[in-house]
């Protein structure tokens, strides 16, 4: 009888072993295939089964979350959705999540180890932190002067703080509510489908996901590589500019759009935005030394983040001299995103100095404790820091005198430039009207903020529209807003 004791024992025994075994192999060895497996609903339960953490603007929560009593428990609610919707993007319990919600959902919805001192015991437990909030570098000012200025144009602004690379201001227009995308109802669906299904493409962020020909601004970049390269040593001087110029290698004549351009100086051909000047030092600048200038204010760079992506903005490397001469007055198949376009005149606000842009000022735990920060660093040398005075100057004559007056604002230096691109075949398309600018306080020793404004319709007729009349506004009353502050 002791003997089958023993025996029903062991078999017992070799039964909890067995048990033990299979448990192990399920919770550690299969773990990650049950928990890939998308029949699992449990994360995304638990994912929605507490309040998001918050997106911050000027120490404002500009998200929030509701709790709907469903499966999927809290929706994200959004304060001034398409005010901010370039930036926030969208947390959907059907579409996933978009822009800074997709960059840092770690951090919003709790699951990032650096929330919790112990990361381990959340591993052990299955337990998720409270979400965390992201705080941003936007100044709401900045970003409410201009979703106002574009109003109901289609277009996109970018504004920057110079010296440290803060992005002030990140605005597309048309926008949307990214509301309409939480919860799980018919509603949802009908929304993302009108939203994507829209002839003005509101779901765009043309500020960071578009690019466009760049047209006359990008001759702040040939004017940088012309006086680094010693093609000009003398701003004042003449060159050897015919008006028209004939393309290279093609009987093709450019022309301008002002009198006075034939042989004129950098100086006036910059304030007076004379294409044929442009063209002809670009060609005799080079191709190596164009390309190399554009690479260093960060044209051709495909590893930009915000956090988020950031479309390359590109300067065609395989060019022949007539496709190089286009390309040095931002045409061709040179495209830049505004961001771009403000990293370039900030770079001439920052002494050449082309800081790192970013969105997110830091992250914090759910009780508002520093997680992380974002560090502050240069990106590249774009230019030698005397360059960048002679094209202060420049910049400063066109806001004075020149293309750009309507961006003056009383009390403060403001350099510019703006650009009317041509695009479409055969440049059929209505021209794209773009102004970039800094400026700085009267009282200040540094810019404080540099802004790239591209505006793609406009009310006026074909011939009426520029830069200096359609975008210059819109960058002066981002710059107005920011000096204010």
């Amino acid at each position: 009888m002791t003997r089958y004791i023993r025996h029903a024992a062991a078999f017992c025994a070799f039964l909890l072993l067995a048990l033990l075994v299979n448990a192990a192999r399920l919770q550690i060895v299969q773990a990650r295939t049950y928990d890939e497996n998308p029949a699992n609903r449990r994360h995304t339960i638990a994912r929605y089964g507490q309040p998001r953490g918050d997106i911050l603007v000027g120490g404002r929560a500009v998200t929030g979350s509701r709790d709907s009593g469903e499966q999927f428990r809290f929706e994200r609610t959004y304060r001034d959705g398409p005010l901010y919707a370039p930036v926030t993007g969208f947390a959907s319990q059907v579409y996933g999540t978009a822009f800074l919600e997709g960059a840092a959902d770690g951090v919003l919805a709790g699951t990032d180890p650096s929330l919790t001192p112990i990361p381990l015991w959340n591993d052990l437990t299955r337990a998720r932190s409270p979400g965390g909030h992201v705080v941003t570098t936007l100044d709401a000012a900045a970003q409410r002067a201009a979703y106002a200025a574009l109003g109901s144009r289609r277009g996109a602004v970018a504004a920057l703080e110079p010296s440290t690379g803060r992005i002030l201001a990140l605005v597309s227009t048309p926008s949307y509510d990214p509301g309409e995308l939480s919860g799980t109802d018919a509603e949802v669906g009908r929304a993302w489908a009108r939203l994507n299904g829209a002839a003005d493409r509101p779901m765009l962020n043309r500020a960071v996901r578009q690019t466009y020909p760049p047209g006359s601004t990008f001759k702040v970049v040939t004017a940088a590589a012309a006086l680094d390269a010693g093609v000009v040593r003398d701003v004042d001087a003449p060159t050897d500019s015919p008006d028209p110029y004939r393309l290279p290698g093609s009987s093709v004549r450019l022309t301008n759009e002002v009198e006075g351009c034939a042989n004129a100086s950098l100086r006036y051909a910059f304030e007076w935005s004379c294409n044929t000047v442009f063209a002809g030092l670009g060609v005799e600048v080079g191709l190596a030394a164009m390309r190399s200038k554009a690479a260093e204010f960060g044209f051709n760079d495909r590893r930009l983040g915000i956090p988020f992506r950031v479309s390359p903005s590109t300067f065609d490397t395989r060019v022949d001299d007539a496709q190089l001469a286009l390309s040095s007055i931002g045409q061709y198949n040179t495209r830049a995103t505004p961001l771009q376009m403000a990293m370039v005149t900030a770079a001439v606000a920052n002494h050449g100095s082309v800081r790192t842009p970013h969105l997110v000022e830091r992250t914090t735990t759910g009780d508002g404790d520093t997680v992380s920060t974002t560090g502050q660093r240069t990106l590249r040398q774009a230019m030698s820091p005397a360059t960048a005075v002679r094209l202060r100057e420049m910049m400063t004559d066109v806001v004075r005198e020149g293309t750009g007056t309507n961006a003056a604002i009383a009390g403060a230096t403001v350099g510019g430039k703006s650009g009317t691109a041509q695009h479409g075949v055969h440049n059929s398309g209505t021209p794209y009207a773009w102004f970039i600018s800094w400026a700085q306080a009267e009282d200040s020793m540094e810019p404080a903020v540099a802004v790239a404004v591209v505006v793609e319709g406009s009310a006026a007729d074909r011939g009426g529209i520029s830069g200096g009349g359609d975008a210059a506004p819109v960058a002066r009353a981002v710059m107005e807003a920011v000096l204010d502050r």
